[in-house]
């Protein structure tokens, strides 16, 4: 579904992401560990088009996205374009961007809206149903300053929800939570992830990774440096660098 072919992003002399291919496939979760610094975040910013690449080619279902070649030469694609692209994702950030003057529902029901995916009707019918997926039903009418962060959250994934994506992105999505909240919103992506839902997840929780990811990918320096099986990649890592980074995170 998601090809990366040796993807890079320098800012200035730092080679955030250096020369990173990943393969997708449909219906699977990977998750994308490592060192603050590593490179995970603005990889995955590459693939939701929020960050433009310096190298290498992105593909989605076999067509490059962020640019084309015309006249032998790859040039960025056009706005209209870029906006078509983009709707086949979905992100979740740390920190949840939630428009503080709308309410839970209306924080769903108006990107659906305004990028023309649905007509209100048709963006209220569907932003009922994600919120009583997430577990919040009963909260529709709360605005963000009246819901814990774990609600407002899974606010966040249910706006995403809404825009139906064919991937999921979520970065770090429970670092900015309290402890006690962070079960919640893993509990939602869970329940997503036995959906078959197609998710790209840079995380810190690795018990969450060993339990839903298909595949465990460690970036360290811009680099991918191990991949594989959880159980393999979190128990039984073959490079000294990761040996040392998930020592210190309690997985050896």
């Amino acid at each position: 579904m998601l090809q990366l072919v040796g993807v890079s992003k320098h800012f200035g002399e730092l080679r955030a992401v250096d020369d990173v291919s990943l393969d997708i496939t449909a219906g699977s979760v990977t998750c994308i560990v490592g060192p603050s610094g590593s490179g995970k975040s603005t990889l995955l910013r590459t693939v939701n088009m929020m960050e433009e690449i310096d190298g290498g080619a992105i593909f989605f279902e076999g067509e490059m996205i962020g640019h084309e070649v015309r006249n032998g030469h790859r040039v960025p694609v056009s706005k209209a374009v870029a906006r078509r692209q983009t709707l086949n994702f979905g992100m979740v950030f740390q920190h949840f961007n939630l428009f503080p003057n709308y309410t839970a529902l209306e924080n769903v029901t108006v990107p659906p809206v305004l990028t023309g995916r649905a007509d209100k009707a048709a963006a209220r019918a569907t932003g009922l149903r994600v919120l009583e997926q997430v577990g919040l039903i009963g909260r529709k009418d709360h605005y963000p300053n009246q819901l814990s962060g774990g609600q407002q959250q899974r606010v966040a994934i249910a706006r995403a929800l809404a825009m139906e994506p064919k991937v999921l992105l979520f970065d770090e999505p429970t670092s900015a939570l309290d402890p006690e909240l962070v079960s919640e919103v893993l509990g939602v992506m869970r329940a997503l992830a036995e959906r078959g839902a197609t998710m790209i997840i840079v995380t810190h929780e690795m018990r969450f990774a060993e339990d839903v990811a298909d595949e465990v990918v460690m970036m360290d320096a811009g680099r991918i440096i191990e991949r594989g099986a959880p159980s393999e990649i979190l128990h039984n890592p073959t490079t000294e660098r990761a040996k040392k980074f998930f020592a210190s995170v309690g997985t050896l």
